[in-house]
């Protein structure tokens, strides 16, 4: 990022947050000059306009580990964009989605067909992931071989994850909602397309950033895939009302039947009361798991102050919006339970004026538990 874009960015936050002083204007504008390295050979456009939220946390990740990352967010969002391309009959979309994830584990390479899932794209960020998907494959078969084992592990299970949700929920209508059956089920959905990113996220850093470093692997791993599982469950959580309308119910189909609640009841705002004990005690679950993504995050080496924030930014914002979900009714689809751009600002600028004092960094997650194994 170049001095100019720097400061229109300064500009902005003054603008949008009054809250923050003028040294925390000065360490978040300290932080983006920080991130001035480039992407290497990444589609940095590509990545800005698929999603802007991870491609803040991508630009602030060290260079030995920001292009593998970055590949396989690109992919894994390039099959999800297969899978949820609803207006291509479901068969054809499994098709699609076998091809490419033979192509990406296999040994050789097969060229993929994408045309017809790039015309039933509305959004130009999705059809610029399809049609951008060779290049991607091209980056995929550049990367050292033990990173492209990485890459191609993590995106084995997410896909496995997707086309899981594809047949689960192959015939849900808006009229026919279809629910998952147990909180085994939810547990196994958010580990293959989230949980199993912590790890991967893990494995990648130990190698390439503290290899040296004594760390408690298996504690440090269970708390990788907490992490990746709590913010799925925030954004399950948050999307409750659109996926109904979709057909489909990630809440169990057995804990709305212990309350005399049937999938279809829930597109109506007015049973939310009905819904709230249960709604509750699964946002108590993520929050648990965002609890033990904050005492990953504080194992990593301190000197790993990049791979810290990079943690620390979704952590927070999905702390608040657990937090916005307790207050706001998640049943009605007009509103929209979205931390606001201000706070995210304040948040990322906070943290990174927090980090040098550990007492002001941990402040930062008061409700989170300190165990013996966390650095501070």
């Amino acid at each position: 990022m170049e001095e100019a874009s720097a400061k229109e960015y300064l500009k902005s936050l003054r603008n949008d947050s009054d809250e923050l002083d003028a040294f925390v204007h000065f360490s978040a504008y300290s932080l983006v000059r920080m991130m001035s390295n480039t992407c290497g050979q990444m589609p940095t456009s590509l990545l800005r306009e698929v999603s802007r939220s991870f491609y803040l946390t991508l630009r602030v990740l060290p260079q030995k580990i920001r292009p593998q990352i970055g590949l396989a967010y690109l992919l894994a969002r390039t099959t999800d964009t297969i899978a949820d391309t609803e207006l291509v009959p479901l068969e054809q979309r499994l098709d699609a989605l076998e091809s490419l994830r033979r192509t990406i584990l296999g040994p050789a390479y097969a060229r993929i067909d994408l045309g017809e899932l790039q015309r039933h794209q509305g959004s130009s960020s999705e059809r610029a992931l399809l049609e951008n998907c060779e290049a991607s494959l091209s980056l995929l078969r550049n990367l050292a071989p033990d990173d492209r084992r990485l890459v191609c592990c993590v995106l084995e299970t997410i896909t496995s994850g997707q086309e899981l949700d594809l047949r689960r929920f192959a015939a849900a209508t808006p009229n026919h909602i279809i629910a998952l059956k147990s909180e085994q089920e939810l547990d196994d959905y958010t580990y293959r397309v989230a949980g199993c990113v912590g790890e991967f996220w893990t494995r990648l850093c130990r190698v390439h950033l503290f290899p040296k470093a004594t760390l408690q692997e298996t504690a440090l791993l269970d708390k990788a895939v907490r992490f990746g599982k709590g913010l799925q469950l925030v954004n399950i959580l948050r999307d409750l009302p659109v996926d109904l309308r979709h057909g489909r119910c990630y809440l169990p189909e057995s804990e709305l039947a212990a309350c005399s609640l049937k999938p279809e009841e829930l597109l109506s705002p007015a049973n939310l009361d009905r819904l709230r004990p249960i709604y509750d005690r699964w946002v108590t679950r993520a929050e648990a798991h965002l609890r033990e993504g904050w005492a990953y995050t504080n194992m990593l080496p301190r000197a790993c102050i990049r791979v810290r924030l990079a943690c620390a930014w979704p952590l927070l914002i999905g702390r608040d919006t657990l937090t916005l979900l307790r207050r706001g009714n998640v049943l009605d689809p007009e509103r929209h339970l979205k931390v606001s751009r201000r706070r995210v600002k304040s948040i990322i600028a906070r943290s990174v004026i927090s980090y040098p004092w550990k007492r002001a960094w941990q402040s930062l997650y008061p409700e989170s538990a300190r165990p013996q194994a966390q650095q501070a």
